[in-house]
């Protein structure tokens, strides 16, 4: 009892502290708009699809409330199960070799050399094709007699089948296409943080005698613990959520959790509950996976601060 006295002493000391400050009042009535239109914008759709995905509503209209059945069904669906083992293999190999390799082209452009403001531009040309664009371009490429690498593949036996017939196949060309893609992304938050790092702390290391391996991971990495926090989690956001890619590329045959709510409420509109609840289960995990980034990587940052 005692306890939760405090607890609740506290709190309303600290709204009388909060809103009994003229200045700090007058900052919170400056921010209601943006946050009357952030819930408006945001929390209501959210809201809303919550409500259809625990009622038998259709694409005709609003159902009746039917609790926890639409996700029991929706666990029970072989092509959602299939959905989600493609996005988290995805996902997975997709961020971890955006990572290594968008962290080796920022080491790369950041050392002063000739020509280096020609060679960051060049690294962000693939970054710069729309999505849709690339998933186009590469499946031409991919293409069993016209696409170059199915040919070469071919010839040296590293496939036996067509590319674009085989879905294992589909999601290692996806992956690779979308490291392709997204890596320069990568790349320009990591050099970001880099060039946030003194020259003199490096300088420093060298007189010490570290080495390139001792400077790397005991300067750089440590320092750039901030930025590829959010490097990766804007990246695993982003590829948990693929879709056009998918679509595109695969001629809508690779299954993501995204193609999985599109076909179900848009495309057939058979399993418009399924795919409501689908839709609330790809936000809630979305933010569990933003929530143990920034609880667990953070919390890490902050403690070697």
């Amino acid at each position: 009892m005692t306890s939760a006295t405090g607890q609740k002493k506290r709190r309303g000391s600290w709204i009388k502290e909060e809103f009994g400050n003229a200045e700090r009042r007058t900052a919170y009535y400056m921010i209601l708009p943006a946050l009357i239109i952030i819930l408006a914008i945001a929390f209501f759709p959210i809201m809303y699809s919550v409500l259809l995905s625990v009622t038998s509503s259709t694409i005709t209209g609003f159902g009746s409330f039917v609790g926890a059945e639409n996700y029991i069904e929706l666990f029970q669906n072989e092509d959602f199960w299939e959905g989600l083992k493609n996005t988290v293999i995805f996902t997975v190999a997709s961020v971890v070799l955006e990572f290594i390799i968008g962290l080796g082209i920022a080491l790369a452009i950041n050392r002063a050399f000739r020509g280096r403001g020609l060679v960051r531009a060049a690294v962000l040309v693939p970054w710069a094709f729309p999505t849709v664009i690339s998933a186009v371009m590469w499946r031409l490429m991919f293409q069993d007699q016209i696409g170059v690498i199915n040919e070469v593949a071919n010839g040296i036996g590293l496939i036996s089948e067509p590319i674009l017939s085989d879905t294992t196949l589909l999601l290692l060309g996806a992956i690779f296409v979308d490291v392709w893609k997204t890596t320069p992304f990568m790349a320009l938050l990591l050099l970001a943080g880099l060039q946030t790092i003194p020259g003199d702390v490096y300088e420093a290391a060298r007189v010490d005698g570290a080495n390139v391996m001792q400077r790397f991971f005991r300067i750089t990495m440590p320092l750039l613990k901030g930025t590829i926090l959010v490097a990766v989690l804007f990246r695993t956001l982003d590829a948990y959520r693929v879709y056009d890619l998918f679509w595109v590329m695969s001629g809508q045959q690779l299954e993501s959790l995204s193609t999985f709510v599109f076909k179900s409420v848009r495309v057939s509109q058979l399993l418009f509950a399924q795919g409501n609840a689908a839709s609330v289960f790809i936000f809630v995990t979305a933010f569990l996976i933003a929530l143990i980034f920034i609880k667990v990587f953070g919390m890490q940052t902050s403690a070697e601060e």
